[in-house]
């Protein structure tokens, strides 16, 4: 949620910042954001000068008590019967006033959480196609005809079965079978101790459902209702993200700014509809709609922020550079942000059975936006005011298509994969064989 207090302040330069994302939408919605806010301010003004004038009257009605020797009860056409009733009189314009205030509130709320990130200044302007690549690590297999897809090598090799996902749940969730499912558990084994053993981070098995609330202060809800997966009975969200139980591990809490940074790291199932792409990218693991995740998540001190996004997207690097994938870094312009990112990397992993580079992780800093929405602040030091904190989060990967890239690079010419040294203590072996070999 944006600072309200900017807008007002400065509202020329929040409609440029915003208006860099290139959602016109978005500047009609801050003009009925700022119709609210200014009704609002004048209906504050007016309960206060009512309150003021009840003041005033409360205190003419003691003294003309005062003066009747402590009789409160005053005769019909008297002074003091017509204050009692200009008093109650001004009590109902309050009540109604506050009732009004509350329904400003109401709809001025629900407008903000519309409102998305503002960019950093340092993010490059424009659509998808201005994303900028900021750096490479190693080799990409060229693609050719001698390169397969991931679903072919998955299938040979008895990794994967997409047919039997499709006839349980439907496309998009994909079975991992045999030495296919033992890879899913290894890697995710790996991420984790690599994340909690030599970059610092705290595990945490959260709640693979939230409530509302939990996915409105990520910024999932309200706008992007239709891409979750909702059980309407409980009211309780599947997880899009460990992200969102992660951030609100201390939702509407004042944290000890002495504390900060805190990492946390968790594994969760993610469970996205994608809704609205349909046959985009529909082939094998590409996209699908449950998936295996290792999420990263840092709450640190607003001043931090930038120095931390390099060093989270670091650690998003790390498990690339271990399991030995070509990949690059890709800088986000504002058109391709996230909703709630207020700056965005793209790790993507290069996959050569599908001639395609394939994002593997995204790291974001949400500056104070997360916090806002979710109500966490931190206390720089003993009697200082709380403030709010910033957040950021990345990947520390995403499986699938980690898996895709990894089959498709690690190929042998006999069919079968060679794995990564890293990876070859949590799998028991050196190789994913062809069947015989």
């Amino acid at each position: 949620m944006i600072d309200l207090r900017l807008l007002r302040g400065d509202p020329a330069a929040v409609r440029a910042a915003l208006a860099r994302r290139g959602d016109a939408s978005v500047d009609a919605l801050l003009g009925e954001i700022e119709n609210l806010d200014a009704e609002r301010r004048a209906v504050v003004t007016a309960i206060d000068q009512l309150r003021a004038k009840r003041n005033t009257i409360t205190a003419e009605i003691s003294t003309l008590v005062r003066e009747a020797g402590g009789q409160k009860q005053f005769p019909p056409g008297s002074d003091g019967e017509r204050l009692v009733r200009e008093s109650q009189t001004v009590g109902k314009e309050i009540g109604d006033s506050e009732t009004r205030l509350s329904k400003i509130d109401e709809l001025l709320n629900k407008r903000l959480l519309y409102v998305p990130n503002i960019p950093l200044p340092d993010v490059p302007e424009g659509s998808a196609s201005a994303n900028v690549v900021l750096r490479s690590w190693g080799t990409p297999r060229p693609a050719g005809t001698d390169v397969k897809p991931h679903w072919e090598i998955g299938e040979r090799l008895g990794l994967l079965d997409l047919p039997r996902g499709a006839k349980i749940a439907g496309s998009g969730f994909p079975v991992f079978v045999g030495a296919g499912a033992r890879l899913v558990r290894a890697l995710l084994q790996f991420m984790l101790d690599l994340h909690t053993r030599r970059h610092g981070y705290v595990e945490v098995e959260p709640p693979f459902v939230v409530r509302r609330d939990m996915m409105q202060g990520t910024g999932q809800l309200p706008k992007f209702a239709e891409d979750a997966y909702h059980t309407a009975e409980d009211d309780l969200f599947l997880v899009p993200t460990a992200e969102v139980p992660l951030t609100n591990l201390y939702r509407d809490e004042i944290l000890d700014g002495a504390r900060l940074p805190i990492a946390h790291t968790a594994y969760t199932p993610c469970f996205r509809r994608e809704a609205g792409a349909a046959g985009k990218d529909t082939r094998g693991l590409l996209r699908v709609h449950q998936f295996d995740k290792v999420e990263l998540v840092r709450f640190v001190r607003p001043a931090d922020s930038p120095r931390e996004l390099e060093l989270l997207t670091g650690h998003a690097e790390a498990v690339l550079q271990q399991l030995e994938l070509p990949y690059r870094v890709v800088a986000l312009a504002t058109g391709d942000l996230g909703f709630s990112a207020a700056k965005t990397y793209d790790l993507e992993a290069w996959a050569p059975g599908v001639g395609a580079w394939l994002e593997v992780s995204s790291a974001s800093t949400f500056t104070d936006f997360q916090a806002r929405r979710a109500g966490i602040r931190f206390r720089a030091a003993k009697g200082e005011k709380p403030e709010f904190l910033h957040t950021l989060n990345a990947s520390g990967v995403a499986l699938p298509r980690t898996i895709a890239a990894l089959l498709e690079t690690r190929q042998d010419p006999d069919g079968g994969v060679t794995l990564p040294s890293a990876l070859v203590p949590y799998m028991g072996s050196e190789r994913l064989a062809p069947t015989g070999a």
